[in-house]
């Protein structure tokens, strides 16, 4: 049985997450147009996928994820790293732990420094308000009329207010918001939700969406590669893609654009697989080359993490204990009935952005407070009460990369982030893990009697605390790069301003890949903001008569 009702479109988008359903939803406003949304895993029917405390319990569902794994890491004991991405409609977005950040508004203009033309703080900023619904109305930075709501969270958990206090007792201030000019202190996250739930961009954007005739959205259908047509003395086209449906190989045809929004892994990967990438690379694994860009794949870039976890003996907190029961069950009430409680909460209510005694200018750490134990993600089960502060810093100057594993569009691609291969990243981790431990050790925690086991109070020099990153240091979730945007000077740069692929008409990328560098903070509120930008592009190229 076909899955497709039809096998050409005007525009075909792949990857159904945080980019791609927002551009699929803003292209198919457009009634003459049809548009194709094409996802590799599945609808987002989970209920944990929308009760905001099943973050829990999200990576522990293989079919909404991808479950990828980076190569063995030299500077974290050779760790092979768990790397979770959402595998379902919307993404990351519905598996994320919902904290909506931009970044600094430097991020931006550094990215314009770099060569992306056109994509400064006050070009990004009018996308960002677009997308937005905020809960306290619009002003100079935030949106109200937008697709995606932006709340303030329903319920905080006691442990998460004390971490809040301890801001004066470090000489930070409390921040109410941090996606305004200064941002610098402590606070509470405004979240993604809409009415107590999950507010991903499926829900924001696809589905007011799904009734529009134009727009067909094909789930669980693996996109193999982008159909390249190669002509002399002439840019290479992209015209169509080949997806894979419960064992059987489908072409669609693209009359004006294939547009890949697959994230910083899958963009560069699908780039490889037909044809696009290192020349050399490409040639080693058996895949015909139809353009030699060397930037695919290279250029990877993450926020790691690290955690400083205190056990307590007071029973607070969000722990796996039986004494806990009685506590859930109510909640469970107060949000079936309320959508308030406990299980509004996104576990990671509090944070910050703080400045390492190496940061330039602007915080280059953020913090993400978990009145909960974690271990591994959430995929160990750790029995008892407490909290951790995890720690991150912002701008890394690593660099790794995304190779491919073979020519099979269904083998995972090597993914190597060179975590901590550049000194600075050591210094600052290694600072931000020691303000960390100020924090929470702070008089507003010493009524929940706690103590600290990560990294444990007998680790204290500097080297000790570099061996418990390395032994311990996870992702926070945020790759980026792998499809650099930049100027046509720029040998590595894989899309130009208007995320157009070099050398290969008919074909963009619009995600996370794109980013030259890292934002100072969570990665989902920019992607949505570059596929916001993005429909202006190809909606415009449509209206002048190009690109078809």
């Amino acid at each position: 049985m076909y899955p497709f009702n039809q096998f050409e479109f005007d525009y075909i988008v792949v990857g159904g997450g945080s980019s791609g359903a927002t551009l699929a939803s803003r292209l198919s406003e457009n009634t003459a147009l049809s548009v194709c949304l094409i996802e590799a895993g599945g609808k987002d029917k989970h209920p944990l996928i929308h009760i905001p405390f099943g973050i829990s319990l999200l990576t522990r569902l293989r079919y909404i994820n991808w479950h990828y794994n980076t190569t063995p890491q030299s500077e974290l004991d050779n760790r092979s790293l768990f790397w979770p991405r959402g595998r379902t409609l919307g993404g990351s977005s519905s598996i994320n732990a919902m904290c909506y950040i931009r970044g600094a508004t430097e991020d931006y203009d550094h990215w314009q420094a770099l060569g992306a033309e056109g994509w400064g703080w006050q070009d990004v900023l009018p996308y960002f308000r677009k997308s937005e619904h905020f809960e306290h109305g619009a002003d100079e930075f935030h949106g109200s009329d937008g697709p995606l709501s932006v709340n303030d969270l329903r319920y905080t958990n006691p442990l998460s207010r004390a971490f809040v206090e301890a801001a004066g007792h470090v000489g930070e201030k409390v921040l109410k918001d941090f996606n305004r000019q200064d941002r610098t202190g402590l606070g509470f996250y405004q979240v993604t939700q809409r009415g107590g739930q999950r507010c991903s961009s499926a829900k924001a954007y696809l589905k007011p969406a799904r009734k529009r005739k134009n727009l067909t959205i094909m789930t669980d259908c693996h996109v193999e590669k982008v159909l390249i047509k190669s002509t002399e003395g002439a840019n290479s086209s992209a015209h169509g893609i080949q997806v894979s449906h419960q064992g059987m190989s489908y072409t669609l045809n693209a009359r004006r654009e294939v547009i890949l929004s697959a994230g910083a892994i899958n963009s560069p990967q699908l780039l490889m697989l037909s044809g696009i990438g290192p020349k050399a690379h490409l040639e080693q694994v058996g895949v015909e080359v139809k353009k030699d860009l060397p930037g695919v794949g290279q250029n990877l870039q993450d926020h790691l993490d690290a955690i400083v976890q205190h056990r307590c003996k007071v029973r607070e907190g969000y722990a796996v204990a039986l004494s806990a029961l009685p506590k859930y069950a109510i909640a469970s009430v107060n949000y079936l009935f309320r959508r308030m409680g406990i299980f509004s909460s996104n576990i990671a209510e509090a944070g910050g952005f703080v400045k390492s005694q190496h940061a330039n200018g602007i915080p280059d750490l953020q913090y993400h407070f978990l009145p909960a134990i974690l271990e591994d993600h959430g995929r160990q089960i750790v029995m008892g009460y407490g909290f951790g502060l995890h720690v991150c810093c912002l701008y890394p100057k690593s660099r790794g990369e995304i190779k491919l594993r073979s020519k099979y569009a269904a083998d995972h691609p090597h993914i190597d982030p060179k975590y901590l291969t550049h000194p600075d990243d050591v210094k600052v981790m290694i600072d931000g893990v020691r303000k960390a431990r100020d924090i929470l050790n702070c008089p507003t925690f010493r009524r929940y009697q706690s103590k600290e086991f990560y990294p444990g109070t007998d680790i204290q020099s500097d080297d000790d605390i570099l061996a418990f990153i390395r032994k311990k240091a996870e992702t926070i979730y945020h790759p980026i790069g792998t499809c650099k945007m930049g100027a046509d000077s720029d040998p590595m740069a894989v899309v130009d301003n208007k995320l157009k692929v070099r050398g290969v008409d008919n074909l963009r990328v619009v995600d996370a890949s794109v980013m030259p560098t890292l934002v100072g903070g969570n990665t989902n509120a920019p992607s949505i903001m570059i596929a916001e930008r993005a429909a202006e592009f190809v909606l415009q190229d449509y209206a002048s008569g190009r690109g078809a």
